[in-house]
């Protein structure tokens, strides 16, 4: 049916859900999830147009149970799922029909996720691909709120019912106490050292000293803290982030799995029914992951125990490829023409060396800023790297999603960071006393329960992890966390990877020409001018 065969009575059905009737391209709207998933998996099988589509077999289809799920906008919510109950089986049985993976991927949802452990937003900030978290910032909101009486940190319930109840509330207790304690002190002893321009504003200044001061702090909360995240995801990402959940060794994140698989499946119950723990899809999956495990762990006990492990805290380029400016150099030229991949690259590894540099530098001459992104060339170049830092600048960077990374337990093994700015005053002592108070915390449980002693580990702690990146990610994320609004600690992260990859490979110094390598004091301070300045400039 074309566009201008539809009766007028269709258009007004479906100016309802579509954004426009007759343009070519247009939005769905006021559609649920598992709806707009199931008729876009429909349409990559139809010669029909997608608004006909909707119409034909969803609205005048009386098995989707279509009027009683989309109802009127104040519609009873019971009604509206047992509606989707009912229709389900029409859902799957479109969804099971074209019997790919990647129909999980044209329905979401967002899920918010609230009073859970840092720890646990780390678990869930794992699954990367096909979703996007936001999780609260320790940087603008303090930690030390009491609710009852009692500092918001995650009671663990095989920790709660075992011999270290009292020893762990009291460490967690003692460095929320510790925290709460060194903030006015702190915040004093920085403004006396940065004291007010006075054309900077009152607003600005305030919420700069703020992110400083915590900043210096967040190291002394556990890694029990509790935090509220929002998830959004599509169905694929969500279904193997509850697998992972509910495969998990530890209670906090099955107990999350469950609970998210129990809400998503009020919205997009299809696209994560194979993540329900009675699935022969995710018990196949948790067979598979438990032998993964044991076996992994069986095997470096025997083999890899005696290996000594990193002792000092920075950054580790432990491989990079020295072939790597002719394959991107290939690869820049291969869009260009009509030869084979394989022998431009090989014909520039035999380029004069200032033709090559030439070559790299029409990739790069033209970027004005971080925002204009490199040709995906330069993600023929690969670096791995390993970092030993602390949890709290861990958290930061976990969150970039495209590389691969993965990280050691949390422990105390490693030492912690202190922050200059406490060295040498009288909070000195608190700092460290709460440090050492949790080891000894760390150090007993860990010997009973490795996993669950995470918990206790301030985010002071160092953590032992690795990126494996490209160079085009890596462009991107040193350019990005080396920012002068960007905490002190990730930023010489960011900037000593750029130049070990700089030292190990100088024609790659031409695309790091964003990474900000000074050092800032007050660092959030302009980016606080730069926002305020903008909502004076929308106000006007």
């Amino acid at each position: 049916m074309l566009q201008g065969e539809f009766t007028e009575n269709q258009i007004k059905i479906l100016e309802h859900f579509v954004t426009t009737t007759t343009g070519n391209v247009f939005v769905l709207r006021n559609l649920p999830e598992v709806i707009k998933g199931a008729l876009f998996s429909r349409y990559s099988r139809s010669t029909l147009g997608l608004r006909n589509l909707l119409l034909k077999e969803f609205i005048l289809n009386e098995d989707t149970a279509f009027s009683s799920i989309v109802g009127k906008f104040d519609a009873d919510q019971s009604t509206q799922m047992v509606a989707i109950q009912k229709a389900q089986s029409f859902y799957d049985r479109i969804l099971d029909g074209y019997g790919d993976d990647s129909i999980g991927e044209l329905g979401g949802a967002h899920l918010a996720i609230e009073n859970v452990s840092m720890l646990a937003a780390k678990a869930i900030e794992d699954s990367r691909i096909g979703g996007s978290p936001l999780e609260k910032s320790t940087r603008y909101i303090y930690f030390d709120q009491k609710v009852d009486g009692e500092y918001l940190f995650y009671r663990e319930p095989v920790l709660m019912t075992s011999a270290y109840k009292e020893l762990y509330t009291e460490v967690c207790n003692h460095l929320f106490d510790t925290y709460s304690r060194l903030i006015p002190p702190l915040t004093a002893l920085i403004e006396q050292g940065f004291p007010k321009d006075p054309n900077v504003s009152k607003a600005a200044y305030t919420a700069a000293l703020r992110a400083k001061v915590l900043d210096c702090l967040r190291g002394l909360l556990p890694a029990s803290a509790m935090t509220n995240m929002g998830v959004y995801g599509n169905g694929r990402f969500f279904e193997c982030l509850i697998q992972k959940l509910n495969s998990a060794n530890l209670a906090e994140m099955q107990e999350i799995g469950k609970k998210s698989f129990q809400e998503l499946a009020k919205v997009i119950p299809s696209f994560i029914r194979r993540s329900d723990l009675t699935h022969r899809h995710y018990q196949a999956f948790e067979q598979f992951n438990e032998t993964v495990q044991n076996d992994l762990h069986q095997f470096a006990e025997m083999h890899a125990k005696e290996i000594a492990p990193l002792s000092k805290p920075g950054v580790r380029l432990s491989h990079f490829d020295p072939d790597a400016p002719a394959k991107v150099g290939g690869a820049l030229l291969f869009g260009c023409t009509s030869a084979g991949l394989q022998e431009l690259q090989e014909y520039c590894r035999h380029l004069p060396d200032e033709e090559l540099a030439r070559l790299l530098d029409i990739a790069c001459s033209a970027r004005e800023n971080r925002r204009h992104k490199s040709p995906r060339a330069l993600e023929h170049a690969n670096f791995t790297f390993e970092i030993l830092a602390d949890f709290g600048v861990y958290r930061d960077l976990h969150r970039h999603r495209m590389l691969t990374q993965e990280r050691q337990l949390l422990s105390c093994n490693f030492g912690f960071y202190t922050p200059p700015e406490i060295i040498g005053t009288e909070m000195e002592a608190e700092y460290l006393q709460a440090m050492e108070k949790a080891k000894a915390a760390y150090d007993t449980i860990s010997q009973e329960l490795p996993e669950e002693a995470q918990y206790v580990v301030p985010m002071a702690y160092n953590i032992h992890w690795y990126f494996h990146v490209n160079l085009r990610s890596l462009q991107w994320l040193c350019e990005l966390r080396s920012q002068a609004a960007g905490h002190p600690t990730y930023r010489l992260i960011a900037q000593e990877m750029a130049r070990q990859v700089s030292t190990a490979i100088p024609a790659f110094e031409r695309f790091f020409k964003f990474v900000d390598f000074e050092g800032y004091e007050l660092g959030r301070l302009g980016a606080e001018i730069r926002q305020e300045e903008k909502a004076k400039a929308r106000g006007s």
